[in-house]
């Protein structure tokens, strides 16, 4: 797996004009590619009236699932340099469509590539981006006189607190890197002397 990925900070639009010609990129982060495909459906829907709805997305933190559609442009000349861009930004999880709606001027294949790529790595830069580090997730448990000052420890040694659950006992859900599983079990033990339980589970993504 992979470390750690790139992806958009936020579902957003940029939009610029070229030879007479709209071009209004809409990106979002995207968890799957259903989550994708949907975004995709939803911008069409926003522009049913415009000359192309081109798309490209790219999921999974190993970039494994890669989609692009040029809607009737000339082949290779949207979709291919718009998923081109969205990986040589190493972004992941993200899916773009860029809507343009023709002003007249044809701009020929190297524009059209310029165009859509271009547009792309502007809406990029406009919404910014995310870094997601992997984690393993850990559960503490711990007595409730304790609970407090462990909670307050954990966040001041920024380690990410992900959830606190209040029962017979306290749970805290916290986000490891891997290579810091060793140390914080020994820093666990001697900040509660020895009483919590470390329980490890599985990994996902978090902010970095």
């Amino acid at each position: 797996m992979q470390e750690q990925y790139r992806t958009v900070a936020r579902e957003g639009v940029h939009e610029t004009e070229i030879n007479r010609s709209r071009f209004i990129c809409a990106l979002a982060p995207a968890a799957s590619e259903q989550e994708a495909q949907e975004f995709v459906a939803r911008v069409r829907r926003e522009h049913p009236t415009a000359t192309h709805n081109c798309f490209a997305y790219v999921i999974g933190a190993d970039a494994a699932v890669q989609r692009a559609s040029d809607d009737g442009e000339p082949g290779g000349t949207a979709g291919a340099p718009m998923l081109q861009m969205l990986l040589r930004r190493e972004t992941r999880y993200v899916a773009a469509v860029v809507t343009r709606y023709y002003g007249g001027v044809k701009l020929g294949a190297g524009g059209l590539i310029r165009a859509y790529g271009g547009v792309v790595g502007e809406a990029l830069d406009a919404l910014g981006t995310v870094t997601r580090q992997r984690f393993r997730i850990a559960t503490v448990t711990v007595d409730h006189q304790r609970a407090g000052k462990l909670e307050n420890d954990l966040r001041a040694t920024g380690r990410a607190v992900r959830d606190v659950r209040y029962a017979e006992a306290v749970t805290i859900e916290v986000g490891l890197p891997g290579a810091d599983v060793d140390a914080f079990r020994a820093w666990l033990a001697d900040a509660t002397a020895g009483t919590a339980r470390l329980e490890l589970g599985g990994e996902a993504y978090g902010a970095a």
